[in-house]
């Protein structure tokens, strides 16, 4: 048996203003990214917009998603998590500035 293994909060962390993201699981329906930000923000004007469904959960440090329905911002700590539906345009807003914010993000078709 071949396992495939690592850590979570393991790698260089990206310098500061950036964004790293790793592909831990890819298929046919099925993504999993591990990233990691720090004092990362989306560009001013830019969205997401995904036509899969995005299950994302914050393993540790900060950060605040924006959604441009209703200009919602949603605080996130360790331990939260959103299911964020197809085509439902948001942004990084703002990521911890001195320790790297760990997501874990499942992207898949509903």
């Amino acid at each position: 048996m071949q396992l495939e293994t690592g850590n979570l909060f393991s790698g260089e962390a990206p310098r500061e203003g950036a964004e790293r993201i790793d592909m831990l699981v890819t298929g046919q329906r099925l993504n999993v990214e591990r990233i990691v930000s720090m004092g990362h923000t989306s560009p001013d004007g830019f969205w997401y917009d995904d036509s899969r469904a995005e299950w994302v959960v914050l393993l540790s440090g900060a950060a605040v998603l924006e959604f441009e329905e209703d200009a919602l911002r949603h605080d996130m700590r360790p331990g939260d998590y959103v299911l964020i539906a197809p085509h439902c345009r948001h942004r990084v807003a703002w990521t911890h500035e001195t320790e790297p914010t760990v997501w874990l993000a499942i992207y898949h078709e509903p």
